[in-house]
């Protein structure tokens, strides 16, 4: 998810059959320019890749590479990356060699020249649920689109992992599309909660075993062992916690005592 220019985000929706070329590689003109200017919210499972990757706690990588961002509308509080100070404000991540995080870039670089939209729709049961479209952006700057191998969207998702991103995400980006049951509007506790559930996994962990939190619903031992152990797990476990404390769903059942 990027806070884009407008101007380069070209206005036609397209499908995962839609084709383009594009190439990027070290010497082409243009290396590592789309990474100065870039306003780059973070999803939670960006943060968990990115500070595995650095063999940092998710409070240390929040503290040193991130600030945040608080939607007007909604409140909801984003990670963004804190660009380097110059004038082309470069991502921190960025070397003359390229991005020394490559493997575990963020969702949005990795969709790059594609950009993706998700809105809430209704099946024919009632729910609620995400579909995604997707865009293209024209960066005047960018040479990549000037040539190189033929992909469709869809490959080119498979090909960068994408959408193994997008389904660890799915469900925080169903959260970040609510709409506010009368009289819950997040007020500044639940927007704390959210910050910390979803970016700051250490401390949301530390949380969910040293309050009473584990006391209060009925959660299986092997999913508390699987918290415990697998932060993705706990990263689901936290939207699912989000989703509860928001009204959004009743993703978690109160024990009765």
């Amino acid at each position: 998810m990027n806070m884009l220019d407008m101007s380069m985000v070209e206005p036609t929706i397209r499908t995962l059959a839609t084709k383009f070329k594009f190439n990027c590689y070290k010497g082409i003109k243009c290396f590592n320019r789309c990474c100065g200017q870039a306003d780059i919210i973070l999803t939670p499972y960006d943060v968990l890749r990115m500070k595995k990757r650095l063999k940092i706690s998710s409070g240390e990588f929040l503290k040193n590479y991130v600030y945040i961002s608080i939607d007007e509308k909604s409140l909801h509080p984003y990670a963004m990356i804190k660009t380097m100070d110059g004038s082309r404000k470069r991502c921190p991540f960025v070397t003359p060699e390229g991005c020394f995080v490559y493997a575990d870039r963020p969702a949005s670089c990795r969709y790059y020249p594609i950009g993706q939209v998700t809105a809430m729709s209704r099946q024919s049961g009632g729910e609620a649920v995400g579909e995604e479209s997707y865009f293209f952006i024209t960066d005047p700057n960018c040479l990549g689109s000037q040539g190189g191998k033929e992909w469709t969207i869809e490959t080119w998702r498979i090909d960068q992992g994408v959408d193994f991103y997008d389904d660890m995400n799915r469900e925080w980006k169903e959260i970040q599309l609510r709409r506010d049951v009368p009289g819950h509007s997040l007020d500044d506790k639940k927007q704390a909660m959210m910050y910390m559930a979803s970016y700051d996994l250490d401390r949301f962990k530390k949380y969910v075993f040293e309050s009473t939190l584990l006391d209060l619903f009925e959660i299986d031992k092997d999913e508390i062992q699987k918290i415990r152990t697998d932060e993705v797990s706990l990263m689901k476990f936290g939207f699912r916690y989000l989703k509860y404390i928001l009204m959004l769903k009743e993703t978690l059942k109160t024990k009765q005592n």
